[in-house]
């Protein structure tokens, strides 16, 4: 049975497949079509899934699709939808339905208790859940405006971002902020109440740029409207909002046993650190591609359990979904565009090609296997570094990546040595937590600190991928440390790198030193 889930079908569009239960692939349409999604049926995305099974549409036996689908009714999409999947039941799922259904039941857990939370949604912006077998009920709901992840979109924009867009940059920009608006953020999110409700008497409808804030606002952290904010001044704001939004959901999310987390606030991983860290619950799952791409896996999910009435329970094995390219099709690319390589014969010759440039104090470029789903990089396209480079924190930002010096690199570390060097939980197996170093290897790791002993870890399990694996251990054996750092192989914030082109257009438009593309070697 193949079941096709559609998420984002407004923007982030994704899709994802299951065959006879089984997550078998997901990929986002973005990262196919190197721009954004223009909205729609995520064409590429649909087609990618099922060539990793080499199926075709006519082999779908349901195609499940996360609302919002466009704006108001429109009978010929559901004609264009049966006619492109003539087998197919169709199934159109609520928004948070899905962010629900993407977090419990990819989860270990056969009981949990449940929270989404996003801007917008299809009305809804948040929920909280019970869900115990095959069965998700919604036991609290929460409407817009009342949305926690809403205010933290208006602060992103006060701050000079772009909302819906670079809320990342400001919970890494309040790392090392001090708190010190939290009380006025609490009261704007409901003054302390279990279920959020925003005080409107803080926003300006007439405002539309800036976050839309009232002079009551302005008034509350000393500025004047269009007044200029200092660097501290940013970085407390930026602290303020996620205290007070973690404190927010910590409350709305209640205790017990197990907690999933899912929808777009949960890509926040300081949020999720602090759910974690809260003592209401023993257990933390959090949907890794917690977003509006997520949902796809949440759609094809439901359908599995609910539309069709199965009950085998698959939890998440890794998220190395996406399309991968042998040997032909990376050569392929380097001879057209008349480049220079090497061939590495074999796996241990790749990786100890990898550490010597590595120990070298080289960046290497490490494209291999399957692309991941979600916006994290977790060893198939990644940027890679030696903690042991004194120099690359700053090359990795300023000559590379051109972003700002506050956003840090995550550690990547073999599973088995994890504990010898970092405090982490079972979300740094999809680097969507925070962990801390231990006191005796922080001078090693300065460099990755976002703020007293906090730092993103990637936890990587040989089972999981096993190349990537072996090149830690085999970094830990040449340089006494079995870490790397590791960041999305990406630049100028397009999304990360699909196929071999994408790969050789990044290497050569950045200072990054080595490319190691399957078994293929360049050098500039």
């Amino acid at each position: 049975m193949l079941i096709l889930g559609i998420g984002g079908w407004l923007h982030d569009g994704a899709a994802a497949l299951l065959k006879d239960g089984r997550l078998v692939a997901a990929m986002e349409e973005d990262k196919l079509r190197r721009q954004a999604h223009p909205g729609g049926l995520p064409e590429r995305a649909v087609d990618g899934c099922l060539s990793v099974i080499s199926a075709t549409r006519e082999d779908v036996d349901c195609v499940a699709i996360a609302r919002p689908v466009g704006s108001g009714a429109d009978p010929s999409r559901h004609l264009r939808l049966k006619t492109q999947f003539p087998k197919s039941r169709l199934v159109v799922i609520d928004h948070h339905v899905a962010h629900a259904a993407s977090a419990f039941y990819p989860s270990p857990f056969d009981k949990a208790r449940v929270v989404t939370l996003d801007r917008v949604g299809d009305m809804r912006c948040g929920a909280l859940w019970d869900a115990g077998g095959t069965r998700i009920e919604a036991i609290e709901e929460l409407y817009a405006p009342d949305s926690p992840a809403d205010f933290y979109s208006r602060v992103t924009q006060l701050l000079g971002y772009r909302a819906g867009a670079e809320e990342h940059k400001v919970q890494w920009i309040g790392q090392n902020g001090k708190p010190r608006f939290r009380d006025l953020f609490l009261e704007i999110l409901g003054g302390g109440a279990e279920r959020p409700a925003l005080d409107q008497s803080y926003f300006d409808a007439s405002r539309p740029t800036a976050g839309g804030f009232s002079d009551r606002f302005y008034g509350g952290i000393d500025l004047e409207h269009g007044g200029k904010l200092s660097g501290q001044d940013r970085a407390d704001i930026a602290a303020s909002v996620q205290s007070a939004v973690e404190d927010t959901v910590v409350r709305f999310a209640g205790e017990g046993e197990n907690l999933c987390l899912g929808g777009g606030l949960m890509l926040n991983a300081p949020l999720v650190s602090a759910l974690e860290n809260s003592g209401k619950y023993n257990n933390v799952w959090v949907q890794p591609a917690a977003g509006n791409a997520g949902t796809s896996i949440g759609c094809a999910f439901y359908a599995w359990h609910q539309t069709c009435r199965k009950t085998e329970w698959h939890p998440l094995d890794n998220l190395f979904l996406g399309p991968e390219y042998d040997r032909e099709d990376i050569k392929k690319v380097l001879e057209n565009c008349k480049l220079r390589f090497s061939y590495l014969t074999t796996d241990e010759a790749v990786i100890d090609t990898a550490v010597k440039r590595l120990n070298d104090n080289q960046i290497v470029a490490w494209f291999q296997g399957r692309m991941e789903f979600g916006s994290r990089a977790l060893g198939n396209r990644s940027i890679l570094a030696s903690p042991l480079n004194p120099y690359s924190t700053e090359n990795l930002n300023d000559y590379i990546k051109h972003r700002e010096p506050f956003r840090k690199f995550a550690a990547s570390v073999p599973e088995e040595l994890a504990s010898e060097y970092f405090d982490c939980t079972e979300s740094a197996r999809f680097l969507a937590s925070i962990s801390h170093v231990k006191e005796e290897h922080r001078k090693t790791f300065e460099a990755a600190l976002l703020g007293g002993d906090r730092i993103r870890v990637h936890v990587v399990r040989r089972a999981d991928n096993p190349l990537y694996w072996e090149l830690l251990q085999a970094a830990g054996r040449a340089s006494g440390l079995p870490v790397l750092y590791n960041t999305s192989f990406n630049l100028f914030g397009e999304r990360l790198v699909n196929n071999p082109r994408a790969a050789v257009r990044s290497f050569f438009a950045s200072g990054i030193d080595t490319m190691i593309a399957g078994n293929f070697l360049l050098d500039k």
